[in-house]
């Protein structure tokens, strides 16, 4: 015969393992499309020179410190990001990363100028920085 505390760390072992199960299945597929959508975002980028530089007649110039305006604002918002993390907790920072990224891809459709395009990555970048809190990887 178990004892009632033996029953009751089981009971409360299969109320964890539920959880876990639950979050595995709901959490983590969204979190793997938005880092889906991360890389391609990130990797965007690099197409737009495919086009972008001959259909606006830019030089690789302007191409090079749109790029680079992007890559620096993953540099320098990414603590800030993650301390708003801590403070607001993971819900808000996820809905505040999705809103701002996607206002800000919508907003990359309507460059036309290089001070459009740096501003543009530059929001873009700060916007979605914690698309991937805590790693330098991204």
């Amino acid at each position: 015969m178990s004892s009632p505390r033996a029953t009751e760390a089981e009971t409360e072992a299969e109320e964890l393992r539920g959880a876990y199960r639950r979050i595995t299945l709901k959490l983590i597929p969204f979190l793997f499309a938005l880092w889906v959508l991360a890389w391609i975002d990130r990797v965007n980028i690099g197409f737009v020179k495919l086009t972008m530089l001959d259909d606006l007649q830019w030089s690789e110039t302007v191409y090079g410190l749109g790029a680079g305006i992007f890559f620096l604002g993953y540099f320098f918002f990414e603590v800030p990001s993650n301390l708003l993390l801590q403070k607001i907790g993971a819900k808000k920072t996820i809905m505040r990363i999705t809103i701002g990224w996607g206002l800000t891809s919508i907003a990359m459709m309507f460059v036309s100028t290089p001070a459009m395009f740096y501003s543009s990555a530059s929001c873009s970048a700060s916007s979605r920085r914690a698309s991937t809190p805590a790693s330098s990887c991204s």
